[in-house]
C-alpha cells in the first residue's frame, strides 16, 4: 500500500521538458479544443480565407479579359508593314500558318499574266526597276521543275496556291519544292535571283540601290551573300506594292478565288503578242524550252484529230520535231488564252477594273504612253528615269542572239521578224490554233507568203478589249 501511494506521490519528469536555463517546462498545446471555445480567432480566420478568395477571384478575372483582349487583337486585321521580329518563323507546313492575322491596310498586288516568248521579260523589268515595287520573277519555275513531268494544266491549282502565299510575303512555300536533303532556300536560291533589283540592293546586298534605275549585273549579283528567306520576308513586308510576273498560269480563271479573296487586291496585267511571233521565238529558243514545251503538249486534249500543214517539198531534218513541239504548245496556249479574253470581254465581278490587256506591239511602238497606262493601272507614278529607261530598252540599234537576256535592241523590228522566218506552213498551223485570240486581239491573218513577207503591210487592227 505504501509502496502505490509512493508511486502516486512521485512525479517523474522527461529531460526534454526541462528548460535547464531557466528552470521552467516547456508549454506544449496539444488540446486543439480551446481554440474552438474561442470565437473571436475564428472570425479572424475566415475574413482571412474570404480576403485571399476575393484576391484569388480578382486576379482570374483580370486574367481572363487579358486573354480575351489578346484574342481580339488575333483576330482584327494588323498591317502589311508590322514587323513581327520576336515571332518565331513558321513554314507553310505550320498549322499556325492557318491562322496567321490578316494585313488591314491591304497592298497593291499585281500579276502579269503571258505566256514563254511575249517580251515578257523586258515586261517585269518595267516593274522590277520601280522602287516601290517588290518584284518576283517567275516563282512559280521552282514547282514545274519539282514536279516535272506533270502537265501544265495539272500544275495550275499549285500554282494558284504558291501565288497565295507570296502576296502575303509568305516566302517558305520555296521549301516545299527544295530537293530532299538539300540546304535551305536563301535569297540566291530563288529563280532569277541574280536579275532581281530588291535583292541585289541595299540592305540585302551592298552592290546596288534599288532607288537607283538600271539594269543589274547577274556576275555581280551572284556574289552578294545569300540571305535567309525569313529576311526577305521582311523586306517584302516594307513594300506597298508587289509584282509577280509568270508563264506558268495559263488562264486568268485560275485565279478567281485570289482576286475574290477579300483581303488581298490583286489585279491582272495580261500581256498579249502575236502567237505567230511567239511561235517564232519559241523555235529560236526550243533548246531552253524543251522541258516546258513538253509538259504543255502534255496538256492537249487527245480526243482532237489534228491535221499537220506539211509542205511536200520539204525535207525532214533533226530540228522538225523540236520545231513540232515548239508550234503544238501554242494550241494549248491559245486555247487558254481564249478563255481568259472570253473572260475579258463578258467580266465577271471579280474581274470589273482588275484586269487590264496589253499588246507588245503597242508597247514597243510607244513605250513612254503604255508604261503609264500601266503604272495608272497599277497604282504606280513614274518618272523621267523609268521611262528614258524604257524607251533605251526599246530603241536600241540591234537584235539579241540571247532569247532569254533582257538588253536594249530594235525591238520593232524584232517584233515583225517572223514574217520573214516562218514557213507559210508554220504560219498557218498557228494561225489555225489561235483564230480566236487574234481575231479579239487584232492581229490580222495571211493568205499567202508573199504577204506574209510584205512588211510595209501592217497585220495589226484595233484590239476588241
Amino acid at each position: 500500500m505504501r509502496g502505490k501511494q509512493y508511486h502516486r506521490q512521485l512525479k517523474l519528469t522527461a529531460p526534454w521538458e526541462n528548460d535547464a536555463g531557466y528552470g521552467r517546462k516547456l508549454r506544449t498545446h496539444r488540446n486543439h479544443t480551446k481554440i474552438i471555445a474561442q470565437p473571436g480567432i475564428v472570425m479572424k480566420v475566415l475574413r482571412r480565407k474570404r480576403i485571399v478568395l476575393f484576391i484569388a477571384y480578382f486576379l482570374l478575372l483580370v486574367l481572363t479579359m487579358l486573354n480575351l483582349a489578346n484574342y481580339k487583337w488575333t483576330k482584327v486585321p494588323q498591317q502589311c508593314n508590322h514587323q513581327m521580329r520576336s515571332a518565331s518563323y513558321q513554314g507553310r507546313s505550320d498549322i499556325r500558318f492557318l491562322y496567321r492575322p490578316y494585313l488591314a491596310k491591304k497592298r497593291q498586288l499585281v500579276y502579269v499574266l503571258t505566256t514563254w516568248r511575249s517580251g515578257s521579260s523586258f515586261f517585269g523589268e518595267l516593274f522590277n526597276q520601280h522602287p516601290e515595287v517588290f518584284f518576283l520573277y517567275e516563282p512559280m519555275w521552282h514547282i514545274w521543275q519539282k514536279l516535272y513531268p506533270g502537265d501544265a494544266v495539272s500544275l495550275q491549282g499549285a500554282a494558284r496556291d504558291m501565288l497565295s502565299s507570296l502576296y502575303r510575303c509568305d516566302l517558305s512555300v520555296f521549301q516545299l519544292y527544295n530537293s530532299p536533303g538539300g540546304k535551305n532556300f536563301t535569297s540566291l536560291g530563288l529563280f532569277g535571283a541574280s536579275l532581281n533589283k530588291v535583292v541585289c540592293s541595299y540592305p540585302l546586298c551592298s552592290a546596288y540601290r534599288k532607288e537607283v534605275v538600271g539594269m543589274v549585273d547577274d556576275k555581280v549579283c551572284k556574289k552578294c551573300p545569300p540571305q535567309s528567306l525569313r529576311l526577305l520576308e521582311e523586306e517584302c513586308l516594307k513594300y506597298s506594292t508587289i509584282v509577280i510576273k509568270g508563264v506558268r498560269i495559263l488562264d486568268v480563271n485560275v485565279l478567281a478565288p485570289l482576286m475574290e479573296d477579300p483581303s488581298l487586291d490583286v489585279k491582272v496585267v495580261h500581256l498579249v503578242r502575236d502567237p505567230r511571233a511567239v511561235a517564232n521565238s519559241r523555235i529560236k529558243s526550243r533548246h531552253g524550252l524543251i522541258r516546258e514545251n513538253l509538259q504543255v503538249v502534255r496538256s492537249r486534249d487527245p480526243k482532237l484529230r489534228r491535221i499537220p500543214f506539211v509542205d511536200p517539198n520539204h525535207k525532214a531534218n533533226k530540228k522538225d520535231g523540236s520545231d513540232y513541239h515548239s508550234i503544238g504548245a501554242m494550241e494549248v496556249i491559245c486555247d487558254r488564252t481564249s478563255r481568259t479574253l472570253r473572260t475579258a470581254l463578258n467580266p465577271p465581278s471579280w474581274l470589273k477594273g482588275k484586269y487590264m490587256a496589253v499588246r507588245y506591239e503597242d508597247l514597243v511602238e510607244d513605250p513612254v504612253k503604255i508604261l503609264r497606262n500601266i503604272y495608272r493601272f497599277a497604282n504606280l507614278t513614274t518618272n523621267h528615269d523609268i521611262e528614258s529607261f524604257a524607251l533605251n530598252m526599246t530603241g536600241g540599234s540591234s537584235s539579241s542572239s540571247k532569247p532569254f537576256i533582257v538588253s536594249s535592241r530594235n525591238a520593232t523590228q524584232a517584233a515583225s521578224a517572223w514574217r520573214t522566218v516562218l514557213s507559210i506552213q508554220q504560219i498557218k498551223q498557228v494561225e489555225d490554233y489561235c483564230h480566236h485570240s487574234m481575231v479579239v486581239l487584232g492581229y490580222d491573218r495571211v493568205r499567202t507568203a508573199g504577204e506574209a513577207k510584205d512588211l510595209r503591210k501592217s497585220l495589226l487592227t484595233v484590239s476588241k478589249l
